[in-house]
């Protein structure tokens, strides 16, 4: 290989693209030519810039937007450097491509994975259960607030008519009524109530009937 034809390998000198045979062909040229170490040291920043060059203008630098037409010289790069930056741009884009879709499947089977989890409802500070005799069964979670206390209520069982209501007792004998429903067909029962006071503060939640009586009563320690 001459001298001119050694000179033409700069280009892909540059961007990396000789194999290690013709790489060192032309280091052992550059020892003694001046001219192509001057060059060297000029586009020494070269590959760094066509990098961050988009696709669409590398390809018309190549003149490869223009089928059936001779590529025209758009700059003072070789061609060589320009056919190495379209190669390099699109092994980047399939490589962007690859490491989204890895990326997508990922996460989709985490949120497969983890989407129960996160459906899950938080745990309760407190959880309390009665039954009795006649197969009336309670319970209700509690869980603290900033503003009071949240009441979760399931119950199987229940009068079957008039209204139904929850009322709190606090450790200083005081009542408030957390929540109130229409007793329904089967007796099962599922609402959320709240007090103003605080977890710590309750002392008793009993379960009343249209008449005001006890139905259920559930002592917090």
């Amino acid at each position: 290989m001459n001298a001119p034809e050694l000179h033409h390998l700069l280009g892909a000198y540059v961007l990396g693209g000789l194999d290690p045979a013709d790489s060192q062909r032309f280091e052992a040229h550059l020892e003694s030519c001046a001219d192509c170490r001057t060059e060297l040291a000029e586009l020494e920043s070269l590959p760094a810039l066509l990098d961050a060059l988009p696709i669409p203008d590398a390809v018309a630098l190549t003149g490869s937007g223009r089928p059936g037409l001779a590529p025209e010289p758009a700059s003072s790069v070789p061609r060589a450097v320009l056919d190495e930056l379209a190669a390099r741009r699109r092994k980047l884009r399939r490589r962007w491509a690859a490491l989204v879709g890895a990326v997508a499947a990922a996460c989709l089977a985490l949120g497969v994975a983890a989407g129960p989890l996160l459906s899950r409802p938080p745990a309760p500070d407190a959880s309390y259960s009665v039954q009795s005799g006649n197969g009336l069964q309670f319970s209700i979670d509690l869980a603290r607030k900033t503003w009071g206390t949240e009441l979760a209520v399931n119950g199987s069982k229940l009068p079957l008519d008039g209204t139904l209501s929850l009322w709190i007792r606090d450790r200083d004998g005081g009542e408030d009524r957390a929540c109130a429903w229409t007793a329904t067909p089967s007796g099962k029962v599922k609402v959320t109530g709240a007090t103003p006071l605080q977890l710590a503060r309750i002392a008793s939640l009993e379960l009343r009937d249209e008449t005001q009586q006890a139905v259920a009563t559930i002592t917090v320690p």
